[in-house]
């Protein structure tokens, strides 16, 4: 069995503590007022940004009155500010939610879809969706905090600017905070059900005499994934796409979807070789971990495809409303916008495109650091043109926030590895992995 070693809780708590004072500091930093605010922008080395401020096309966040004007540019600025340690905190705790929830869709569908390869790997997908739970529950109180006027994340939870805003005001029997937490409970709820049902029975079939778990986990893993293609859809819509009210795509609930699955499938084969580095998981092959990286590989390039998609159709249509998405983006957010695209397809692309790679260890942890710092700056993109605007930069708030969710993260993980023994060793299929060769 394996057990938590010392390094790991120091590095992990480290993160956390310093994680946390990061974000306090960031909290108690922002401006309390307009006028600090205004102070800020001027001493700050994005002077050029705010002297161009008044001539700056509206963003999702620039709120008009019918008549067209703005109504308070100042207070804007403000909100704007406010928000990036709100934003920077939202971010790392949906990216990391997302290596947990990525991971349970794709140890679902290996549960569903009988594969014989992966079950050696199934303890460590378990451990990795254990941070679902407390993932989730920080995003709902990040949700609730929200609603309840603490922050300036979701521009339609402020009545002022729903009442001078008619497409806002035409979406809000969607678009209500009531209805928004009563969809992020049930979200939550049932993904959680799910993953503790199916630890449940992957526990019990070890000692178990017939296969009457295994197959109770296989029937629930096949009714999970219709649930989850939906609420997962949903989820996007609500928790991200909401942020900029005035913009849709059809594509979005897609694109989120690779986004997160293909990160926790590189989580998956990190800690996996990082497990086999310590002398565990011995009967783990370099094929399983060619196929991981057959995955990381196929699942960057659907992701490229989507964006690409979702890019190329909208720009194309050239609609005011839709494009400003991309403009914005394009504007302020050049480097990591285009960056992304680097990080997420042409390195992924190029080092693992040859078979050989992927059976290679440390070619799959190069890869799969690129491709989650690629994913992060993904959902980095999403989150923070709507919040802060062009107000942005990548520093203590940020930081901070990475190395909290990320302390938390490894000390709940490696945490519920080591409950149960890394070998699933009453699962049927367990003799075919064992032996997986191509």
């Amino acid at each position: 069995m394996y057990k938590v070693s010392k390094n790991i809780k120091v590095l992990s708590f480290t993160l956390m503590i310093v994680g946390a004072l990061g974000l306090a500091f960031s909290f108690y930093s922002a401006p309390k007022t307009i006028e600090q605010a205004k102070e800020m922008v001027v001493d700050s080395h994005h002077d050029d940004h705010s002297k161009a401020e008044n001539s700056h096309s509206l963003s999702a966040h620039d709120h008009v009155d019918e008549d067209g004007h703005s109504i308070s540019h100042d207070e804007h600025l403000l909100h704007k500010l406010q928000n990036r340690p709100w934003s920077a905190l939202y971010v790392a705790a949906l990216f990391f939610m997302f290596l947990s929830l990525g991971t349970l869709a794709f140890y679902a569908i290996q549960r569903a879809s009988q594969a014989g390869w992966s079950p050696l790997l199934f303890r460590v997908m378990e451990g990795i969706t254990a941070y679902l739970l407390p993932g989730t529950l920080i995003i709902l109180v990040v949700l609730i905090l929200s609603s309840m006027h603490l922050n300036h994340l979701f521009v339609w939870m402020d009545p002022d600017v729903v009442a001078h805003d008619k497409i806002i005001q035409g979406k809000s029997g969607y678009l209500n905070s009531p209805f928004l937490i009563a969809r992020a409970v049930f979200y939550i709820a049932g993904w959680n059900f799910y993953r503790y049902i199916s630890r449940k029975y992957s526990l019990a079939q070890d000692s178990s005499k017939d296969i009457s778990n295994h197959t109770k986990n296989f029937k629930w893993s096949a009714g999970f994934l219709a649930f989850f293609i939906v609420t997962e859809s949903m989820m996007s819509w609500d928790w991200i796409m909401s942020v900029d009210p005035h913009w849709f795509s059809t594509l979005f609930g897609w694109y989120v979807f690779a986004s997160m699955f293909v990160s926790g499938i590189t989580t998956i084969a990190l800690i996996t070789i990082y497990l086999k580095s310590k002398g565990y998981l011995e009967k783990v092959n370099h094929n399983h971990i060619h196929d991981l990286g057959k995955f990381m590989f196929g699942v960057s390039v659907f992701w490229t495809y989507l964006w690409f998609s979702q890019f190329m159709l909208i720009w194309y249509a050239n609609i005011p409303e839709e494009v400003t998405y991309f403009i914005t983006r394009i504007e302020d957010y050049n480097l990591p916008f285009f960056g992304m695209i680097a990080l997420n397809f042409i390195f992924p692309l190029l080092l693992l495109m040859n078979s050989d790679y992927k059976r290679v260890n440390w070619f799959i942890v190069t890869t799969g650091i690129i491709i989650l710092i690629g994913h992060y700056v993904d959902v980095f993109n999403m989150i923070m043109p709507a919040t802060v605007g062009d107000k942005w930069f990548i520093g203590i708030p940020e930081l901070s926030g990475i190395a909290f969710f990320a302390g938390l993260f490894i000390y709940v993980v490696f945490n519920s590895i080591s409950k149960a023994p890394l070998e699933p060793s009453g699962d049927p299929l367990l003799k075919e992995s064992e032996k997986f060769v191509y």
